[in-house]
């Protein structure tokens, strides 16, 4: 039962001096989460850690919070219109009322998005819903005092692998992971090089060692890769071990390349052990090749120790739709060029007709270079009217190209302006912990 005076029908919440009646029955499926949490506490601790303090013989919640923003929030997830800013109020302490009350950027009408985005990237400032001091609550509600200690031990070793700006031992974890990706990365280049891989030949034929030897040989880049690897692969499971959902730690994006990045040296390893140097599955090298060159997804393990390959990826999360606009535009506009390009360069006078036209698949590889203001000269209109067509064309694409651009570049501004402030947060309390 939710904690409170038994037999109440309703309860009040007292917002900055504002009286708001609500039952019982609507205190849990409330729309505002900080509300409907109420609906769940057991006791008076849990009660104050929702709200700002409890009267327990009137019913009475208080919540020493902007009164009139509550009010507009209040009206909109009642259904009594849009979210817009109040009156003669901060577009940035308005949002942090958002956010307090469970909100988020996205429930204000498009107009005051834009002026929360334009004011936000002129102070550079963001608010996160990610409350300080909501992780110690959450573990004494889960697990009580007595399992305090394990768990901060737990917390303090995933902030470690996940956060890299958290403690100063993060920063040293971090700053080793780089230089392992980087090495791995200039191996793999540098094994591509003839030079290279004629030494590496003539090292395996003296020592009679299978083709890829990713083992601990005796060739150095097999040596450095095996370290790696092994750093990689430790790496992956300790952060699997302190996770709290295993289930959710195997489902994040980072977590999935991570994987793809470390099984094929595995793979290619047994497949090396089982095939030989003179299998008769000759199809076996083309699969390790490709198998060897998917470490290029360790590049990718740099976006956990880098603010713009974190933003690069959660504005194209956040702006899917757009995305998929942009690419919409694309094939209808390249569907349109290619069929009236293959026409007029090729189907008119099939005699002087242009050869690299020759049918509408062909012409859309020149549509989509000349959208992109590419150009790469390989094929081009001869006609008069296929170079009109070309034109238009051109112009067509830098329209179309520029029209979802300015959604992408305000979810960029936000993306990176909420993970700034987030890494800041971070250095603050590894600023704390290092004077200490």
């Amino acid at each position: 039962m939710t904690f409170g005076r038994s037999g109440a029908a309703s309860v009040v919440l007292n917002v900055g001096g504002a009286r708001y009646s609500l039952s019982r029955e609507l205190l849990k499926d409330f729309p505002l989460r900080r509300v409907s949490r109420l609906h769940g506490c057991r006791s008076e601790r849990d009660v104050l850690e929702v709200c700002d303090d409890y009267d327990r013989e009137r019913n009475e919640y208080f919540f020493d919070r902007h009164s009139e923003a509550f009010g507009f929030i209040l009206l909109y997830v009642r259904g009594h219109g849009k979210l817009r800013f109040a009156p003669r109020m901060c577009e940035l302490s308005f949002y942090n009322e958002m956010i307090y009350w469970g909100l988020e950027g996205a429930h204000l009408e498009y107009c005051c998005q834009r002026r929360l985005d334009d004011r936000m990237s002129d102070t550079y400032t963001f608010y996160t819903a990610e409350e300080p001091g909501t992780l110690g609550r959450d573990e004494a509600r889960s697990g009580g005092a007595e399992a305090a200690p394990s768990r901060r031990w737990l917390e303090r070793m995933r902030r470690t692998f996940e956060e890299p700006t958290s403690s100063l031992a993060a920063q040293i974890l971090a700053s080793v992971s780089v230089v392992f990706v980087i090495v791995s990365m200039v191996v793999l280049c540098a094994s591509t090089l003839p030079d290279w891989r004629a030494a590496a030949a003539d090292n395996r034929s003296l020592d009679d060692r299978s083709r890829y030897s990713a083992g601990p040989g005796r060739e150095p880049s097999g040596i450095i890769e095996a370290i790696c690897i092994g750093w990689f692969t430790a790496e992956c499971i300790v952060r699997f071990i302190v996770s709290k959902n295993k289930c959710e730690f195997v489902k994040r994006p980072l977590n999935i390349i991570d994987l793809l990045a470390i099984t094929p040296y595995y793979i290619s390893v047994l497949m090396t052990v089982f095939t030989g140097e003179n299998s008769q599955l000759q199809r076996a090298g083309v699969t390790l090749r490709v198998l060897r060159m998917m470490r290029i997804f360790w590049v990718i393990k740099l976006a956990r120790h880098f603010i713009g390959l974190q933003t690069l990826g959660l504005t194209l999360k956040r702006c899917y739709r757009e995305m998929v606009m942009l690419l919409v535009f694309i094939c209808v506009a390249m569907a349109i060029f290619s069929a009236l390009s293959q026409l007029l360069e090729h189907g008119l006078d099939l005699e002087t007709s242009n050869k690299d036209f020759a049918s509408i698949p062909a012409a859309c590889w020149w549509v989509i270079i000349s959208m992109t203001t590419v150009g790469y000269g390989d094929m081009y209109p001869i006609t008069v009217p296929g170079r009109i067509l070309g034109g238009v064309c051109v112009v067509s694409g830098i329209v179309l190209l520029a029209l979802p651009i300015t959604f992408i570049y305000h979810s960029f501004v936000q993306c990176y302006h909420e993970l700034k402030f987030r890494s800041a947060r971070y250095s603050r309390s590894l600023s704390a912990e290092f004077l200490n």
